[in-house]
């Protein structure tokens, strides 16, 4: 049934290609239950490859050697059952009250624990006054809060106790969540300070965990030739990662509006606008990468298995984050390729596209990274605005402003064409 909804909706965008490509109502989907947060329960990552390869052929892109889709796999610990977590007689909510470790073992039989408060500064000194832990108890331990330095010594001496013993992080900061290609031989969890409030003395757990050591994911690649012989051209290429952090057991998920179904939006507006007119000098080619969440997978992947030679890319352009821009965007390798950033900004101060464009030096923040590592001159691109929703479960497309996609676009364009 979800494939045929799938298909349908797919069929139903796809009659207005000869207008304005529909970027909303593809990010809307994309971020739907169906699609599972397209991370690593379930199949939701699959139907957004899929998608995205049906996109990629109406909008008249080329498949590399007769298919649209690069596979690749790598380990990924999983949570696709259970998820509880009663502290005392509250029972917490996933996602808003506590995060599992990404990297969590889990609780196969429901397990109750007993409680234990770390004292700070014997934790600070050493993890050793806290073994052995006997396998009913659960170390409880505050990492923030008291300053710098001292929350980084908490934090490495938090990923030593999780070594030998079930541990309960509490934190003020947000809850943001990520991806493990390792699974911890206890269970771990992160918790805010405040359910903690009343000192409670025992946990009631309850979570399922499979790792898979060999999970499948995909990269999407299509590309549109040069207009006059496209094998002595070189290539403008363009980038957005489509995966996001999928589910935290059976009832929550990560919907990954603005990281990234926003930047999948923005490539297929991209591809589009520049099919409309074939470039006589570069081959436009344009990659959805899978598995960035989980450490720039897809990408890495691609840069060791490329399809074509990296010498030729005169420029990458990387779209992650586009939702919001009410402040303008961020360039990361903006220092790198000053030439390139000033005529990005020469751009918009002719034609008033955004309130300001920020320059930022290399960072292997997305999947830009092993590009840039490879001699490839290469652009991230990120919006900023007061949407924070980042690896959260209110990362939805109701939140996204599209402040400043269409502008934004035109800007990329122009960019692009200015080569």
């Amino acid at each position: 049934m979800r494939l045929a909804l799938s298909f349908v909706f797919s069929l139903a965008l796809s009659f207005v290609y000869g207008q304005q490509y529909p970027y909303r109502q593809t990010i809307s989907m994309l971020c739907s239950p169906e699609y599972a947060g397209r991370g690593y329960v379930e199949d939701g990552r699959v139907l957004a490859a899929n998608f995205i390869a049906a996109e990629f052929q109406k909008i008249g892109l080329q498949p590399f050697k007769n298919k649209y889709q690069q596979t690749f796999t790598l380990p990924v610990q999983t949570f696709p059952g259970a998820c509880l977590f009663v502290l005392g007689s509250d029972t917490l909510k996933p996602g808003i009250d506590y995060l599992v470790h990404p990297g969590s073992a889990g609780v196969a039989l429901p397990s109750s624990y007993q409680l234990v408060y770390c004292n700070t500064s014997t934790l600070y000194r050493s993890v050793n006054a806290f073994k052995p832990c006997p396998k009913d108890r659960m170390l409880v331990v505050q990492t923030t809060g008291f300053g710098g330095d001292t929350n980084k010594v908490l934090q490495a001496r938090l990923q030593e106790l999780q070594q030998f013993a079930a541990t309960t992080e509490l934190t003020t900061n947000k809850l943001t969540w990520s991806v493990s290609q390792e699974a911890k031989p206890y269970p771990a969890f992160q918790v805010v300070t405040t359910a903690f409030a009343s000192k409670p003395q025992s946990a009631f757990i309850h979570l399922t965990t499979l790792f898979e050591p060999k999970f499948t994911s995909s990269n999407v690649i299509g590309y549109l030739p040069a207009a006059n012989k496209p094998k002595q051209k070189p290539y403008l290429v363009v980038t957005a990662h489509y995966d996001h952090l999928g589910r935290m057991g059976s009832e929550t998920y990560f919907p990954g509006a603005n990281d990234n179904a926003s930047g999948v939006g923005m490539l297929l507006y991209l591809a589009q606008e520049l099919s409309r007119q074939r470039d006589s000098n570069f081959n436009y080619v344009f990659i959805a990468f899978g598995a960035e969440e989980a450490g720039l997978v897809g990408s890495h992947y691609f840069v060791e298995h490329p399809l074509f030679d990296l010498k030729q890319i005169r420029f990458l352009l990387n779209t992650d984050i586009m939702g919001s821009g009410e402040e303008g965007i961020t360039v990361v390798n903006a220092t790198l390729f000053k030439s390139e950033f000033d005529k990005l900004k020469e751009l918009n101060t002719e034609a008033n596209y955004l309130p300001q464009i920020k320059s930022r030096g290399p960072a292997a923040n997305s999947d830009h990274y092993f590009f840039t590592e490879s001699g490839v001159p290469a652009f991230f691109v990120y919006t900023m605005g007061p949407n924070k929703h980042y690896h959260d479960i209110a990362d939805t497309a109701e939140e996204l402003s599209y402040a400043a996609f269409e502008p934004l676009a035109q800007l990329l364009l122009s960019f692009m064409r200015s080569f």
